[in-house]
């Protein structure tokens, strides 16, 4: 039997994604984001949190897919990869779930038009559901990381 581990969902389009609760250290509404000039397109730019500056990501940019109007739903869930604080720009995250890490299994190659190098697995939930989930490490890789880094000062 694996361990139980507490999952926030958040969803891109129809897909339903999950990033390990001890990873997110808050969810935020959306507000308005500096942009910063010659970074990554999906690099949104910065905003300041409660006295901290950090990077914004658009993760429909990340991927490659389609990026959309932000709504009311739209949330930046702040994660914190390798000592720094990163904003996650997502359609919507409204849900906490207990999940068995044996129900983790192997991504294919590709899932949702998504490299599997950024995925650490797919949870099956239920029947009809199914969670995508993230690899933080490799949502940003180490060259965006530096760049990121040069951001923040």
């Amino acid at each position: 039997m694996g361990e139980e581990i507490k999952v926030i969902v958040f969803k891109l389009g129809e897909e339903e994604y999950g990033v390990e609760v001890d990873k997110v250290q808050s969810i935020e509404r959306m507000v308005p984001i500096t942009r910063v000039p010659k970074t990554f397109t999906f690099v949104k730019g910065v905003f300041n949190l409660r006295g901290v500056v950090m990077p914004v990501i658009d993760l429909r940019g990340r991927f490659g897919l389609e990026e959309t109007e932000y709504t009311d739903q739209t949330r930046i869930i702040i994660v914190a990869v390798n000592d720094m604080q990163v904003g996650f720009i997502v359609d919507s995250a409204n849900d906490v779930i207990d999940l068995n890490s044996d129900a983790i299994e192997t991504p294919p190659e590709v899932v949702g038009g998504i490299k599997a190098k950024y995925l650490r697995g797919v949870a099956k939930i239920s029947e009809e559901r199914l969670l995508i989930m993230l690899n933080l490490s490799e949502v940003l890789n180490k060259s965006e990381l530096v760049q990121l880094e040069s951001i923040e000062e």
